[in-house]
C-alpha cells in the first residue's frame, strides 16, 4: 500500500481536519489567481472604457469601473491573506498533532514488542524512526500538502480561465502540463529507492553514534577516539553517498520543468499576440493569458522542492508505518491477577528455548518447582542459561517447549502487567532514569509518599549517601545515573524492589559489580529482603547464596545439580569444585 494511504488510513481521526485545511488552500488559491485577472480587466478599462467588460454588466463610467477594481483589489487581498493564514494554522496544527500522536504511538508500540526484536534491531535506527522520520512526516504536512493541492487546484482554475477566454490558446498554453507531472512522477519513481536507502543510512550512523557517546568512557581510557571517529567518518560518508546520489535526481527536475514551462509561456506570448492584433481577442484577454500563463506554469517550478519533500517524506512514513505495523509475538492480554492474590510458587514444566532456529537450547528441559516463600538460586558458569531462565518468566520470551506456572496459572494467560507487577527485578546493570533520586526510587509505582521513600531507602543501607548529596533525595541522578558509583546505583535499586514490596523477588548479579563494603551492606538488605517472598537469585559469588533453601547448578541450559549448601558441597561436583576455587576451602569444610 502506498504511504500516503497508510497515513490517511492512520489519521482517520483527523479527517474533518485535513477537509477544512484542504478547503482553506483551495480558497487561498482562488483569491491568489483572481488578482491576475483583475489586471486584465483593468487594461481592458483603461484602453477600451465605456466598450469594456465591466460597461457591458452595467457600470459604464470608467472611473466607477476602476474604483470597483480597486475595492475588488482589497477585498481579494485581504480574502487570500485571511485563507493564508487559516490554511497555515490548520495543516501546521494538524502536523503537530499528528506527529505527537504517532510518535507517542510507536513509542508504546516499540515499548511492547518483544526483547528479540530489540536484539535484532539497532537502537539508532529506532531513533531516527521515532525522532527524524516522524520530524520529516511533520514537515511534509506543514507546507508540501498544501502546496500539491494549490498546484493541482490552480491548474485546474487557470485552465478553466483559459477556456472560457479561448479554447484554441488554452490547448497550447497547456500541453506542457502533462509532460510537466510526467516528468515529476518520473523522477519521484527513482527517488523513491534511493531516499528509502537514505534513511537507512542515516539509522546505521545514529547507531553508531548512541553506540559511541554510551561508551564514551571506555572509548577514552583506551585512547580510541580516532578509532571510533574513523568508524562515525565512516557510516557519515555512507550517509552522504546515499544522500548525493538523491540529490543529482532531485536537482535535475527544476531545470527539465523550467524548459516545459518556458514552451508554454512562448506559445502564449506569441499566439496570443498574434490573436490580439487580429481582433480575435481584446487586449485585457491577452494580459490574463500572459499572466495567467505565469501563475500556472510558474509555481510548477516548485515540483522539485515538492517532490525532493514528498519522496522524503514517503519514505519516512513507510519506516513508521512498518514500524507501528510490527506483530506483537508476546501478547499483553490475560488473566488478572492482583498482587496481593499472588502466592508465589512456580512451576517449570520441561522448559526448553533457544534464541535462534537451528542454535542449541539454552534452556533445555528445565523441570522445577519453587514452593511459595522460598529463596532459590542458580549458580553456574557463563552462559549456562541462568539469566535466560530470568527472561522467561518475566515474559521477555516465550518457551517453545513446556510451560511455565505461577499458582498453578499459565504464565501466558495471565495479563502481562500483572505478572510483571508481581515481581521485582534487580539486575547486574541498573537502569536509572534521569531523574531524582526519589523519583528512581519510586519508578514505575503511582503517587509514593517521601516517608516510603525514605524507609525503602533506609531498609536498603542508601540513606546516608543520599542525604550527602546536594540536593538529598532531590538531587538529579544524570543519564543512567551517571553521577553515582556503581554500588550507589545498586543501592537505589534494591530500594525500589523494597518499596514495590513484590510476592516474587529476582536478583540477578546484584552484588557482582560492587565493593566488599557494598556487598556486605546489600547482603544484610536481601537478608531482610528475602524473607516472606519467593526469591530468585543468580550469583557467581557463592558466597551470597550459600543461605538460599536450595541451589541449582545449571550448565548448557539443564540443572546438573541441586541441593543445600551442605548438600551440594559434601556431593563434590561442579558446586563444590566452585566453591573450593573462590574461597579455597575443601568440601569437608
Amino acid at each position: 500500500m502506498h504511504p500516503l494511504r497508510r497515513l490517511f488510513q492512520y489519521a482517520g481521526q483527523y479527517r474533518t481536519q485535513v477537509l477544512i485545511a484542504s478547503f482553506y488552500s483551495v480558497l487561498n488559491k482562488l483569491f491568489d489567481v483572481l488578482p491576475e485577472v483583475l489586471i486584465g480587466v483593468a487594461v481592458d478599462v483603461v484602453v477600451n472604457r465605456k466598450g469594456s467588460f465591466l460597461a457591458h454588466v452595467g457600470i459604464v463610467d470608467p472611473k466607477q469601473q476602476l474604483i470597483l477594481l480597486a475595492i475588488l483589489t482589497v477585498v481579494i487581498w485581504v480574502g487570500e491573506s485571511a485563507f493564508e493564514y487559516l490554511y497555515s494554522l490548520k495543516w501546521r496544527n494538524l502536523a503537530q498533532n499528528l506527529q505527537h500522536d504517532m510518535r507517542m504511538e510507536a513509542y508504546r508500540h516499540v515499548q511492547k514488542l518483544e526483547m528479540s526484536y530489540f536484539e535484532r534491531n539497532r537502537t539508532g535506527n529506532l531513533l531516527a524512526i521515532l525522532n527524524e522520520d516522524i520530524n520529516q512526516m511533520e514537515r511534509f504536512l506543514n507546507g508540501g500538502a498544501n502546496d500539491l493541492i494549490q498546484v493541482f487546484f490552480g491548474s485546474m482554475m487557470v485552465g478553466a480561465v483559459f477556456f472560457m477566454l479561448t479554447s484554441k490558446l488554452a490547448f497550447l498554453a497547456l500541453v506542457p502540463v502533462p509532460f510537466i507531472l510526467y516528468g515529476a512522477f518520473w523522477f519521484q519513481n527513482r527517488l523513491a529507492p534511493r531516499y528509502a536507502a537514505m534513511r537507512e543510512a542515516a539509522g546505521a550512523l545514529a547507531t553508531r553514534l548512541n553506540n559511541n557517546l554510551t561508551g564514551i568512557a571506555t572509548v577514552k581510557a583506551y585512547t580510541a577516539e580516532e578509532y571510533e571517529a574513523a568508524h562515525i567518518s565512516a557510516g557519515s560518508d555512507a550517509y552522504r553517498a546515499r544522500n548525493s546520489e538523491a540529490i543529482r535526481w532531485s536537482a535535475a527536475i527544476t531545470p527539465v520543468i523550467r524548459m516545459a514551462i518556458l514552451a508554454g509561456f512562448t506559445v502564449t506570448l506569441l499566439y496570443g499576440g498574434f490573436l490580439a492584433l487580429n481582433g480575435e481577442i481584446g487586449v485585457g484577454s491577452y494580459s490574463v493569458l500572459v499572466y495567467l500563463t505565469q501563475r500556472l506554469l510558474w509555481p510548477m517550478t516548485r515540483l522539485a522542492e515538492m517532490t525532493d519533500l514528498y519522496q522524503r517524506s514517503m519514505a519516512s512514513i513507510q519506516r513508521v508505518m512498518d514500524l507501528l505495523q510490527t506483530p506483537m509475538v508476546i501478547s499483553y492480554e490475560g488473566k488478572s491477577l492482583p498482587v496481593a492474590q499472588v502466592r508465589g510458587e512456580l512451576v517449570f514444566d520441561h522448559v526448553r528455548f533457544r534464541y535462534d532456529e537451528g542454535n542449541t537450547y539454552a534452556i533445555d528441559d528445565i523441570d522445577l518447582t519453587i514452593p511459595a516463600g522460598d529463596t532459590v538460586a542458580f549458580v553456574g558458569s557463563t552462559g549456562g542459561g541462568k539469566s535466560t531462565l530470568i527472561k522467561l518468566l518475566l515474559r521477555f520470551h516465550e518457551p517453545q517447549e513446556g510451560q511455565i506456572r505461577l499458582d498453578g496459572e499459565p504464565i501466558n494467560g495471565i495479563a502481562l502487567q500483572d505478572l510483571r507487577r508481581a515481581i521485582g527485578y534487580v539486575a547486574q546493570d541498573t537502569f536509572l532514569a534521569d531523574a531524582t533520586v526519589a523519583q528512581n526510587i519510586a519508578y514505575g509505582m503511582d503517587t509514593v509518599s517521601r516517608e516510603r521513600i525514605i524507609a525503602a531507602a533506609q531498609a536498603a543501607e542508601a540513606h546516608e549517601f543520599i542525604t550527602q548529596l546536594p540536593q538529598g533525595y532531590d538531587t538529579q541522578v544524570g543519564e543512567r545515573g551517571m553521577k553515582l558509583s556503581g554500588g550507589q546505583r545498586q543501592r537505589l535499586a534494591l530500594a525500589r524492589a523494597i518499596l514495590k514490596n513484590p510476592p516474587i523477588l529476582i536478583l540477578d548479579e546484584a552484588t557482582s559489580a560492587v565493593d566488599n563494603e557494598t556487598e556486605a551492606a546489600i547482603q544484610r538488605s536481601l537478608e531482610r529482603l528475602v524473607v516472606g517472598r519467593t526469591s530468585l537469585i543468580i550469583a557467581h559469588r557463592l558466597s551470597t547464596v550459600r543461605h538460599a533453601h536450595t541451589i541449582h547448578v545449571l550448565d548448557k541450559g539443564r540443572i546438573v545439580e541441586s541441593g543445600t549448601h551442605a548438600q551440594l558441597l559434601h556431593h563434590d561436583g561442579i558446586y563444590a569444585a566452585l566453591w573450593r576455587l573462590q574461597t579455597g576451602e575443601r568440601a569437608d569444610l
